[in-house]
């Protein structure tokens, strides 16, 4: 607001979340292939009076809202050592309005290339996700297969939320998935540097 020479914040605020649509919008042209991590998070968002009042528990509780998260893993070798490790490429995050097995696939179609081979944690929402990829491998969701099988999920998972309470504090849940799209954005884009603002521009003119 201040940069722009602007009085009132309304209009910064709007524009932003334009931004952030654009953003969105651009990397949905795009699927995830290869080697998949995914699961699911749990983000804080501010509830109303009404819905404290009810003070669901759980899945689903107040003040908070389900998120995919998507995560390409390749499997590098050290040339010198012989070593194996995981390194990321391109994500992917989604907020869910439930946990039923219906959404997941309809998240999986749109966003992984049917080709892939897709790691999870053994959910029962999970049950029919081997219909819409090449393998899926599931694992006991434990501390093991949180470092490893779905180690970069799990850290774009913890850097969102430390991301979205250190700048934002708290957040409507009809607004996480725009702050969704700007934080996939970047991440996917971490390499561009100076280049990224040009890009942004590029998606502006065309996703809007």
């Amino acid at each position: 607001q201040k940069q722009l020479g602007l009085k009132r914040y309304e209009p910064v605020w709007s524009m932003v979340h334009k931004l952030r649509k654009a953003m969105g919008n651009r990397d949905a042209r795009y699927t995830l292939e290869g080697m998949i991590e995914f699961d699911e998070g749990y983000f804080t968002i501010e509830s109303s009076e009404i819905e404290q009042e009810k003070g669901i528990r759980g899945r689903g509780a107040v003040g908070k809202s389900n998120v995919a998260i998507m995560a390409e893993s390749t499997v590098l070798e050290d040339i010198e050592t012989g070593e194996k490790s995981n390194h990321c490429r391109y994500f992917k995050a989604k907020v869910l309005t439930d946990h039923t097995s219906e959404q997941i696939n309809q998240t999986i179609q749109e966003s992984i290339s049917e080709k892939s081979i897709l790691f999870t944690d053994k959910s029962t929402s999970y049950i029919d996700i081997a219909d819409y990829v090449e393998i899926h491998i599931t694992e006991k969701s434990n501390k093991e297969t949180t470092t490893e099988t779905l180690r970069w999920v799990h850290i774009a998972i913890s850097n969102a939320k430390r991301n979205f309470l250190g700048n934002f504090h708290k957040i409507k849940g009809k607004y996480l998935q725009l702050y969704l799209n700007e934080f996939v954005y970047k991440l996917n884009r971490r390499y561009f540097e100076e280049k990224l603002f040009d890009r942004l521009v590029i998606a502006s003119i065309t996703g809007l």
